[in-house]
């Protein structure tokens, strides 16, 4: 059964499959929540990740994901993969600028050509498949809709 968010506020009528969530823990912390049950702490603390490096995260795993069948087929389906993100915020204009992606496979037994065309393969293979890169290097429109809903208490925790 998928999770839901609590009864502090009502169900959004938009909640469908797909929906996320955030829950505010204190100040500028957060609790992002998914239907199967994942929790992530957000902020700047230990133990938390911030907005920006779960972008990164979402970049990079869309890319280890999209590239996964691509270079399966190449190195075989058990091969080692580490995929980074590198990137800071610009302080002035409060956006990245740019990310870059690094991704790491052990190509030592491949031919020079062959490794060229693995590169190939794996960057069209996250142009055509990764949604978060073809979002993030498209345009698009982001809403914001503010709804007043009184809150209700918070529930207890179970366990509490």
């Amino acid at each position: 059964m998928p999770a839901v968010p609590d009864s502090r506020f009502p169900i959004s009528p938009a909640f469908a499959e797909g929906s996320v969530w955030v829950d505010r823990t204190g100040t500028r912390r957060l609790v992002g929540r998914n239907q199967r049950g994942v929790e992530i702490p957000i902020g700047e603390g230990e133990g938390q990740i911030t907005p920006g490096e779960l972008l990164k995260l979402a970049l990079i795993g869309c890319a280890g994901m999209s590239a996964d069948f691509t270079i399966g087929r190449r190195l075989g389906e058990d091969f080692p993969l580490r995929v980074y993100a590198h990137g800071s915020s610009s302080e002035q204009d409060n956006r990245y600028d740019r990310i870059d992606e690094e991704i790491q496979l052990d190509l030592s037994g491949l031919a020079p050509e062959q490794i060229e065309r693995v590169e190939r393969a794996i960057t069209k293979a996250i142009a055509a498949n990764c949604t978060v890169e073809r979002t993030l290097t498209g345009d698009p429109e982001v809403h914001h809709e503010i709804v007043d809903v009184p809150a209700a208490e918070a529930p207890e925790e179970p366990g509490a």
